[in-house]
């Protein structure tokens, strides 16, 4: 078991707290475990190659649960992205850590969460100089209840269509990371959601 304290969840959102303490896991281009990091360090140019995971939730009507992460952030603060995204603990799998972050971060125990693939992408944040060097694994399910976010991680929520969150997109700041791996998980959602859905 991680013996990293799950308030101080190794995530591209945790908090400011005591992240300095938390551990990632380095990988190689095909994903194989060769290390660890401390975050911070991680994510200072050029950056190391670490696992992350990002999740996509859907309310029935086959909207896309978006948070806006909080102002108190290191990295990227207030800017909108996917439902959760983050990273396991050494050790820790990828859909254990995205179900733990999903309700830790939102109140949500995400149902029918499933694998949707991994992208591997590098993506500097030119508000921060951090760089997202990430082996990504993707999740795709339903959020079934209302989110109760923890307003230390989440400054607000919404549930868009694919047509509200092109205007969104267009309109307001969102995560740089946030197009490539809604772009490579859009054939799991397209099964999760139905052609209807629009995604």
């Amino acid at each position: 078991m991680p013996t990293t304290p799950a308030t101080d969840a190794g995530s591209a959102s945790a908090g400011t707290g005591t992240q300095e303490s938390i551990m990632l896991e380095l990988v190689d281009e095909s994903g194989n475990t060769i290390g660890t990091a401390e975050k911070l360090s991680a994510h200072q140019a050029p950056g190391l190659l670490h696992r992350a995971f990002s999740v996509f939730l859907f309310d029935e009507r086959g909207r896309l649960l978006l948070q806006r992460r909080a102002l108190g952030k290191y990295h990227s603060p207030g800017v909108w992205s996917n439902t959760c995204c983050g990273h396991p603990y050494p050790g820790e799998s990828p859909f254990a850590a995205a179900a733990r972050r999903t309700h830790e971060e939102l109140g949500l125990s995400p149902s029918l969460l499933a694998a949707a693939g991994t992208v591997r992408y590098n993506h500097p944040d030119p508000a921060s100089g951090l760089v997202e060097q990430e082996y990504n694994h993707l999740f795709v399910g339903l959020a079934q209840s209302d989110p109760a976010p923890d307003p230390e991680e989440v400054g607000d929520t919404a549930f868009v269509t694919a047509e509200e969150l092109a205007k969104r997109h267009a309109e307001l700041p969102f995560s740089a990371w946030f197009m490539t791996v809604l772009d490579a998980a859009r054939p799991a959602i397209r099964e999760l959601t139905g052609d209807a859905a629009g995604w």
